[in-house]
Parts: C-alpha cells; structure tokens; sequence
C-alpha cells in the first residue's frame, strides 16, 4: 500500500514538474508578440528576425564550420535561419538519417546516429546564440529526379517495404513542382499509404524529441509546396499534437508566387491552426508588383493578425531567380513594409552571408537602433513625385520615417500635417553605414534627394 501511493504521488510529481517546465519554455518561446501579434517575441520582448546564411540545412554541417558560420551571422546582427531537414548530397558531407546495413540498403527502422547527433548540436548552438530556426519538416526536391533514386525511402535501397507496397517507383524524372511523388499522398485523407507513413511518422516524431526541448523553434511543413491541402493539414496537427501541452507554432509554404491565389488561403484563412504564414514565394515577383502583393497579404490577414515570414529572398547575379539588384529590393521592401523576418536566401539563387547581404543586416539594425520596425507602417501614400518602384516609406507620422530608395531618385515627402524639425540620416546600403546628416522642416511637402544611385535608406526622425 505504501509502495502504490509512493507510485502515484512520483507520478503526480512528475506530471507537476513536467506542467512548469513546460510553462517555463512557453513563457521563453518565440510566439507572436501578444501586443502586436504582426511580429516575433522571444524570452517575453518582441524581436525582429533577419537572417542571412550560406544553406538552408545548416544542421549538416559539421563542426567547426557550423559555429563559425553562426559567429559570424551572430556577429552581424542575424539572428534568423532557414533548416530544412534535408539530406540531398549538395556539398558532399549530408548524411541520411537512417542506418545503412552491412550489404548496402537501408533499414527506417534504424537510425544514423550521426544525422541526429548533427542536428541537436545545431539547436543547441543556435539557442546559444539566440538563433530563431525556422524548420521545414519535408523538402520535395529529396524525393524527385537525381536525389530520389539513392534515397532511403525508395523501396529498391531499403529492407522494410516493397515497391508494390509502397507505390512508390524507383525513378521520379519530373520537376516535383508537378506533384507526382506519391511520398506525398500517404495519409489517411490522401492514399492512405501506410506502409510509408509508419516510417515518416517516426521521422517525425525522431525530429520532435530534439526540438521539443528547445524553444526558440518554429515549424513549417514544407519547402515551396503545390501538395494537396490534407497533407499539410495532416503534418501540421501531428506536431500540434506531440507537443503535449508546449505550445509550438505551425504554418506551410506554397509554392504560387501569386498572393493572391487560392492556395494560400489555406494558411491565411485559417489563424486559428496556422499561428504564422511565410510568404517566401512573393520573392519571385519584383518591383511594385512585389511590394504590393505583400501589401495584400497584409491587408487580407489584418483582422487576425500574425506574423508573415520571408524565410528566403531570392535574387543574385549568376542566380536564377533574378541578380543581386532584384535581391536587395525585394529584401528591403519585406523589411520596411511589415515583415515579421527577413532572411537573405544561400548562394547561389541568394546572396547568403555575404559582404552586401551583411551590408542589409548592418543596416536594418541601425534603423532598428533608432525605430522599431513595430512602430511604423507602411505608408507610399505620402510620397508625392514617386516614379514606380522609386522609392518606398514606412513611418509613424511626425516622429519617425524610413524611406526606401531602390536606386537613387527624389521624391516628395508629404509632412504637412506634421510641422517642426527633423534630422535626416542616411545609410547607404550597399555598405551598411551611415552617411551623411542634415535638418528638415516639417509643415509642407519636402523634398528629399538621394545622396546618389543605389541603395539608400533615408532616417527621418523628430527632434
């Protein structure tokens, strides 16, 4: 009898213990900020993420470099990094995360230690170095064309199901964009195919018992996804559910590079389930379309407002999403125009960590240092003699304004309804510095002139 009540009063102990350790990494985690929800809060203050790094697996990575490269974002003011638990052999040293047996197939009911050793010291150093990490949990171009025929899940490289069982093929040719892959289609509401799905739900869950004991983690189910809605749906609850009482943050990141269609609403009609949206693929537009679009997306999820991410931001020259120029703007334009992230996509459809990606950084914090990005809003409508893309302004009227230029120019700045005088700085982008320092007077429409082409980022403030 007292053998039973210490069994039960250790379990109460237990789950009591489990309850504030669980409240404690609630309290710290990163999560909507609760008073504009628009934006980040980590360790209880609103933060605003920015990041540039030189892959999108930095978990692979093995050590020294990996600390090096998180030093050296740290060291910039990034504090932002896209991790895709992906295991394509792009550099060489990517391990897969199952064990491979003696005579060369794999065996998903083995780990590979190594993989999962990899991606628990890369939570571990980026909580030290207070890192937000955004993950995503399934990348489809591991399962399509050249990295599909020597992978694990591939019925002919392991020991656990076959292709008849599986459905799955050996080759899979197509751009994944075409959604063929049937790895796709194994849940319950899809095909319901269980023999791969037993597998990927241990994947899951494997990954989950590293990150579920860190806090500064957020989930997204997909890279750049044109899967069916139930896929996503399906994932995102699975980790809701194996959280256990620790709140996490879900979302997923669709493949249109249009806003405005459909399958986005998936995310943004539905706040109540996915806590954030990332609207990377707006980085394959440009110019005004660019700006606007997002605009959209702000303006569409205002009435439930929440964090949009920008997890990359394509544009470099040699790249095939647009050149550096196409980089630069559209990184700024998410920055001032009310992105809750930023980060600067790898090399080479990026810029990665780089000198002018550290430049951007450099100088979002020197804005940082004098406006909160919380505190400003966009607001083009005060510009007058505007040429399309010219120039974009973000501000808190009569205390404090960020003007954007894309490459030199002058516009009007319309501070009729805020008299007095202004000090305006500028920073020059493309090194990350201040340059430069003179008084405005408000009351009248003036006229503010870039230092000369470039990148140029105005900072007006009263006083």
């Amino acid at each position: 009898m007292r053998k039973t009540i210490h069994v039960g009063n250790a379990i109460l102990l237990l789950a009591v213990c489990y309850s504030c350790w669980a409240q404690d990494l609630n309290d710290d985690s990163i999560k909507p900020w609760s008073e504009n929800p628009r934006y980040w809060q980590y360790r209880g203050k609103p933060v605003f993420l920015l990041g540039a790094s030189d892959d999108d697996n930095l978990f692979q990575w093995p050590s020294p470099d990996l600390e090096r490269h998180l030093d050296a974002m740290r060291a910039v003011g990034a504090n932002y990094v896209r991790n895709t638990m992906s295991d394509r052999k792009d550099r060489g040293f990517e391990l897969y995360p199952f064990k491979r047996l003696a005579k060369g197939k794999y065996d998903l009911e083995k780990w590979n230690d190594a993989y999962w050793k990899r991606f628990d010291r890369f939570l571990a150093e980026t909580a030290k170095r207070d890192i937000m990490v955004q993950i995503e949990v399934w990348d489809r171009f591991d399962y399509s064309r050249d990295n599909w025929p020597g992978h694990p899940y591939n019925p002919k490289n392991n020991v656990n199901y076959s292709a008849g069982e599986s459905t799955l093929a050996a080759v899979y040719p197509d751009h994944p964009g075409r959604n063929r892959q049937p790895f796709f289609f194994t849940t319950p509401k899809q095909r319901n195919i269980t023999a791969v799905l037993k597998y990927q739900k241990r994947f899951v869950e494997k990954m989950l018992s590293y990150s579920l004991k860190y806090n500064h983690v957020l989930y997204c189910m997909d890279n750049e996804t044109s899967g069916e809605e139930e896929w996503a749906r399906y994932w995102s609850q699975f980790i809701l559910d194996k959280a256990k009482g620790r709140k996490v943050y879900v979302t997923e990141m669709w493949d249109d590079w249009d806003l405005k269609a459909n399958r986005h609403k998936r995310t943004f009609d539905h706040p109540d389930h996915y806590a954030y949206c990332d609207v990377s693929q707006n980085n394959q537009k440009k110019g005004q379309e660019h700006w606007d679009n997002f605009q959209w997306a702000l303006h569409y999820t205002a009435k439930r407002p929440r964090p949009l991410n920008t997890v990359k931001t394509y544009g470099a020259d040699g790249g095939r999403h647009g050149n550096t120029r196409d980089g630069i703007e559209r990184w700024w334009r998410h920055v001032i125009g009310g992105a809750a992230t930023a980060r600067f996509h790898r090399p080479t459809s990026g810029l990665g960590l780089s000198e002018l990606s550290i430049a951007s950084v450099k100088a979002a914090r020197k804005l940082e240092s004098v406006m909160k990005s919380w505190d400003i809003n966009p607001a083009n409508e005060l510009l007058t003699n505007r040429e399309n893309n010219e120039a974009y302004l973000a501000c808190n009227p009569g205390k404090t304004y960020a003007l954007y230029f894309t490459n030199g120019g002058e516009v009007g700045l319309d501070l009729r309804k805020a008299p007095g005088r202004y000090s305006l700085r500028w920073i020059d982008l493309r090194t990350g510095q201040w340059k430069g320092e003179n008084s405005i007077r408000g009351g009248k429409i003036v006229k503010i002139k870039a230092p000369g082409k470039g990148h140029w980022l105005a900072v007006i403030t009263r006083g």
